[in-house]
């Protein structure tokens, strides 16, 4: 037998199940709307024939439940029909056309106008307006997921917080953790370019391609990776900072990497201050075969580092370091060697509600 043939039925059976699918996907889509279509045109009976009683814009009800329910393929067949049953019942419709009469017909076609346009941009996701809400909702939680701290060994402790601009859902700093073996802890502090909403479909994508490269790589491979998928996605706005920590649970020792990226700070439990940890290294997505000082030390019982987005320490007319300086005193004030609730505090107590906010926190509990 040859393998043509062998492999026929197989293609075959793949074929019919993709169309059963789309069958079963596109049956509630075509109840809705025949449903709908119903709805108006008795609406537009009733309207010709109970003008007293049932007003014009009532055929607003099938368009705006359409805009909801329905897809981009039908969504502009849906508007045009109720476009053309409204002519039809001003049409024949008894008695005169009123001013009242007007602001309505321009009302209903104004609206019908926008539904359209909002259906082409629809077009490029390919899904009504409920699913393609609860996929960005679904897309969303899958960043905050990924920021979640994996449990850690006892004796160590670490917490994230986030907030976005004007507190809207999407935002453009995000955080990735796992831990890829059980004595390493690899944490990505990330900032894309922008601002709220408007980042927020890049951290979409990148948070996902950042925690593969971040469990597949070794530590002073992560940055360079990173850098080299950004760069190939040719974006016009399309750079990134990250601060990187790789730290080893059973010893301590840690190593920090930044990448434009404000630097992250250390407490140490002798004096209870916190210093800056000096690394430096360019922007993601700007420079080829970029490279990225290390900054190395060991966590001991008692100890804390902090890694955070230019959001906490950046405001309008005052410069970055003494953003920094007011974080490390903050820290001291609030903090004060309880470590618990301390991201949340300290993005509550500190940054711009303009911009987005990240904070992670990782200590090293005492003997």
């Amino acid at each position: 037998m040859s393998v043509r043939a062998t492999t026929a039925p197989v293609a075959w059976r793949r074929r019919l199940s993709a169309l059963r699918a789309q069958q079963r996907r596109s049956g509630p889509e075509a109840r809705a709307l025949v449903l709908l279509t119903a709805l108006a045109l008795a609406l537009t009976c009733l309207i010709v024939l109970l003008p007293t009683v049932v007003p014009l814009n009532s055929l607003l009800v099938p368009l705006l439940v359409g805009s909801l329910v329905l897809g981009p393929r039908v969504l502009p067949w849906f508007v045009v029909l109720v476009m053309t049953v409204l002519v039809v019942a001003v049409l024949l419709r008894h008695g005169p056309i009123t001013t009242l009469t007007e602001v309505s017909i321009g009302v209903e076609f104004l609206l019908g106008l926008l539904v359209l346009l909002m259906s082409f941009r629809r077009s490029r996701l390919g899904v009504a307006g409920f699913l393609g809400e609860s996929m960005f909702v679904d897309l969303r939680d899958r960043i905050l997921n990924q920021g979640g701290m994996p449990q850690l060994p006892e004796g160590w402790h670490a917490e994230t917080s986030l907030a976005s601009a004007g507190g809207t859902l999407f935002a453009g700093d995000f955080v990735v953790a796992n831990r890829p073996s059980p004595e390493r802890l690899e944490v990505v502090v990330v900032d894309v370019s922008g601002k709220g909403e408007q980042a927020g479909t890049r951290a979409l994508l990148l948070s996902g391609s950042f925690g593969g490269l971040l469990s597949a790589l070794p530590p002073a491979g992560f940055l360079p990776a990173a850098n080299d998928y950004l760069l190939r996605q040719d974006w016009e706005e399309g750079f990134a900072t990250a601060v990187h920590l790789s730290l080893r649970l059973d010893t301590g020792a840690f190593e920090i990497r930044t990448a434009g990226h404000p630097p992250a700070v250390r407490r140490t439990a002798g004096d209870g201050r916190w210093k800056v940890l000096a690394s430096e290294g360019p922007v993601l997505g700007l420079i080829e075969h970029a490279e990225f000082v290390v900054a190395t030390g060991t966590l001991r019982p008692g100890d804390a580092i902090m890694l955070y987005t230019d959001g906490m320490v950046e405001e309008p007319r005052r410069d970055i370091d003494l953003g920094i300086d007011r974080l490390l005193g903050e820290a001291e004030q609030l903090l004060r060697g309880d470590f618990h609730g301390a991201a949340q505090k300290l993005v509550a107590a500190l940054g711009s509600k303009d911009d987005d906010r990240a904070m992670v926190v990782v200590t090293r509990g005492r003997d």
